[in-house]
């Protein structure tokens, strides 16, 4: 596991007076740049060509127009340690999440998406997703019903249940599938005012069903059909007129999808985390493009290197959520 790099601001200065500059931090999982002290650069480097993200350490109350990725105030060294290891274990993911954060900031919502899958899609094949699959035991269970998505409209009111109560909900390929049927219906039927979007049971939706993960045979293909069958452009286009309440465990995708959604609200025992980078993946059920939205790109950057887990009242100081009931 290699070590972050550690620069002073004199540090990235002169690196990046050399063309060749990002080779440098080609196998580096994160740079640091120390710009406590530093004085204010008419221009910055551009540590956004970095291949790894790019964090700074600012003195208190202080911003920086220096292009990085997160910033930590002096004092936050524990912290910055513990980023960088999360980024050293699983460096691919890490980086290729910065770089499509970086690159989807200026898209539109379905071009920052289809980068998003083909990033998804890239790492699917990749050394570190594989290392995690080898070690997981979840076994295929067949219990499902028909109806893993209850839709039903009431009073120019479409209500649309995620219904996979026995496994928290977990996202799988017919609920995905579900739910782009049921949103065409929302964005089709004149009657259809506004949309109200639940899950049933213990919790919203505890992430991607596991037993689905790598199954794919084709990463090509499967980023067709995530792109052509996009539950996040749905919910996007559909945005002015969804609500959507949240409770118990939203993981990866139920942290990611209701993100889109006009009004978001949150009981009180809910918490949020997004696993994927320890996975060896990235936020794929549109998080990259859902949350800065909502929360901006450093928070969103912070949330998913470091998987940790949000209250819902950190979830509401964070504008991840509009309410807490």
């Amino acid at each position: 596991m290699a070590d972050a790099l550690w620069w002073t601001a004199a540090d990235a200065l002169r690196a990046a007076s050399d063309p060749g500059w990002t080779e440098e931090l080609l196998d580096v999982p994160a740079l640091v740049v120390d710009l406590r002290g530093a004085e204010q650069h008419a221009e910055p480097p551009p540590l956004d060509r970095a291949l790894c993200p790019v964090i700074a350490l600012l003195p208190v109350d202080t911003e920086t127009a220096w292009p990085v990725d997160l910033t930590f105030a002096d004092g936050s060294e524990e912290s910055v340690a513990a980023v960088t290891a999360r980024a050293a274990a699983n460096p691919t993911a890490a980086a290729t999440l910065t770089q499509v954060l970086r690159a989807t900031a200026s898209l539109d919502v379905v071009d920052a998406l289809r980068v998003e899958s083909l990033a998804y899609s890239m790492l699917l094949a990749g050394p570190e997703f594989q290392r995690w699959l080898a070690g997981q035991t979840t076994k295929r269970t067949d219990t499902d019903n028909d109806d893993v998505v209850q839709s039903e409209s009431r009073g120019g009111v479409l209500h649309v249940a995620l219904n996979r109560p026995h496994v928290h909900n977990a996202f799988n390929a017919a609920m995905r599938d579900a739910l782009v049927e049921a949103f065409t219906v929302a964005r089709t039927d004149w009657s259809v005012g506004t949309v109200e979007m639940t899950g049933n049971g213990p919790s919203f939706c505890s992430g991607g069903d596991l037993t689905e993960f790598g199954t794919a045979e084709d990463p090509v293909r499967a980023h067709l059909i995530r792109t052509a069958r996009s539950v996040g452009a749905s919910l996007h286009e559909l945005r002015d007129k969804l609500t959507v309440r949240v409770h118990g465990t939203c993981v990866g995708a139920g942290v990611e999808l209701p993100a889109f959604a006009r009004r978001v609200v949150a009981a009180k025992d809910t918490t949020f985390r997004l696993p994927e980078v320890g996975m060896g993946l990235i936020p794929g059920a549109g998080g990259t493009v859902s949350l800065p939205r909502r929360i901006g790109r450093e928070r969103t950057l912070l949330l998913a290197l470091t998987g940790t887990t949000l209250s819902a009242q950190d979830a509401l100081d964070w504008g991840l959520v509009d309410a807490v009931e």
